[in-house]
């Protein structure tokens, strides 16, 4: 049985599929080997077009749905309570369930009113809608104002996470507050198959290189990762990386490698705050 991260109630396995940018067929039939081979965590988003490709996915599963977590986002220009709620209403129509286990704001914006947006937010877990709520890509003054002002009970914040860019601040707070933390992009964009000190651990135990990135996350208190994988013998391999036993020795060499490395930052993202690295 796979690890769990349990915060606020949220029992979301450490290791999930994720499944952006995969659509149509291909979608379905990832996430469907996926749940074969003992996924039971699936993220998904609006913004990815494919909840209806991981709906089929869910439908055609033996699995029981209320043995899956499943995560799904609002984007940033629907974040008008009216928007909001039209956006719920057709992802879980697209995933054919009446409920998501996790439903996040995908990316904050600028033109909203945030405490309105927070207050729609709370009022789709309030209705049962969402079994739990979160943000992604919240910078930490971000997330501090939504928890402590707004006092929004928040299950898990999502940002990208990886051997390259480090998250300490923001992970310490989100520890101290309950929060879970689920890494996106954990291989780096597959850089971290590059990574000399990655190739060192990764040949010292057998192992892949993208099996020690993954290990080093589901090391981490609070920490869930969600790499994406098509094919059947990637998602193997990442299961398989929960079996790694990284050292010290590991730890320190990973430690020494820059954390300043952002794969992800498009036009519309917030100002990261480099110290919070």
């Amino acid at each position: 049985m796979q690890r769990i991260v349990n915060a606020q109630g949220l029992n979301m396995p450490k290791l999930g599929l994720g499944t952006w940018p995969m659509l149509g067929e291909e979608c379905t039939r990832a996430v469907e080997q996926a749940l074969i081979s003992g996924y039971r965590h699936i993220d998904t988003a609006a913004a990815y077009n494919n909840e209806d490709a991981v709906g089929q996915a869910l439908a055609n599963s033996p699995t029981p749905r209320d043995q899956i977590h499943v995560t799904t986002k609002v984007w940033w220009d629907q974040l008008q309570p009216d928007a909001m709620r039209h956006s719920m209403d057709r992802s879980l129509k697209a995933l054919r369930s009446d409920y998501v286990d996790l439903f996040m704001i995908h990316w904050p914006t600028t033109d909203w009113d945030l405490p309105q947006t927070i207050k729609t937010l709370v009022s789709l877990k309030e209705q049962g809608l969402a079994r739990h709520i979160g943000v992604a890509n919240f910078p930490l003054p971000l997330l501090r104002k939504v928890v402590e002002e707004l006092g929004a009970p928040l299950s898990a914040i999502q940002v990208e996470y990886h051997v390259l860019l480090g998250q300490h601040a923001l992970l310490d707070y989100a520890r101290r507050h309950d929060i879970a933390l689920t890494a996106y992009s954990p291989l780096a964009r597959n850089k971290v198959s590059e990574i000399a000190a990655l190739q060192q651990i990764a040949a010292k135990h057998g192992v892949l290189p993208t099996q020690v990135a993954l290990k080093w996350l589901l090391d981490q208190a609070n920490v869930a990762a969600i790499p994406k994988a098509s094919s059947k013998a990637n998602q193997l391999a990442n299961l398989a990386s929960l079996q790694v036993n990284l050292d010290d020795e590991d730890r320190a060499l990973i430690a020494g490698l820059s954390k300043r490395e952002r794969q992800v930052n498009p036009d519309f993202a917030p100002v990261w705050d480099p110290f919070d690295q």
